[in-house]
């Protein structure tokens, strides 16, 4: 009897993963059917997004293993905590950035700083008007102080 009942355990087991993998095929499918062009936009945001974490997030990991390393010298410990505060402040800035031209109605965006650039890769369905990238210029600089031609805007 308790082999028989495992029998019908394991079999319903195996029935229920066969028919949960058939219904991720099909509705996934039926998603990417649905909005070919939004996947791919969404998609490039949210791996650009992922990607920049996990670079930031070794980046903070070497910084803290030169500061919590015995063997680095004080120098190389002041040096290590700098960048990693200056690294903390420009993701607050980029994040806040990100959020104000989301406030101003658009739909997604990315920012990336360097020392002299930014860049504002904003989802757009059509060519920006002036209107909306003077809109994002003035949260740039208002923001970042950053001069008109070190800003480069480019809708997706």
């Amino acid at each position: 009897m308790k082999k028989r009942t495992k029998i019908i355990i394991i079999t319903a087991m195996v029935l229920l993963l066969g028919i949960t993998g058939y219904l991720n095929v099909v509705l996934n499918n039926s998603i990417t059917d649905e909005s070919s062009g939004t996947t791919q936009t969404s998609s490039y945001f949210q791996t650009y997004r992922s990607d920049r974490e996990s670079t930031r997030d070794q980046e903070m990991l070497y910084y803290d293993a030169i500061i919590a390393s015995e063997s680095s010298s004080a120098e190389a410990i002041a040096t290590a905590e700098s960048a990693k505060l200056e690294l903390i402040e420009q993701m607050e800035q980029e994040l806040v950035v990100e959020g104000l031209i989301k406030a101003k109605g658009f739909e997604d965006c990315v920012v990336t700083m360097s020392d002299d650039n930014v860049n504002a890769v904003v989802k757009a369905e059509e060519q920006l008007t002036k209107t909306e990238v003077a809109q994002i210029v003035e949260i740039i600089q208002s923001q970042l102080n950053t001069s008109i031609e070190n800003i480069k805007i480019i809708p997706v």
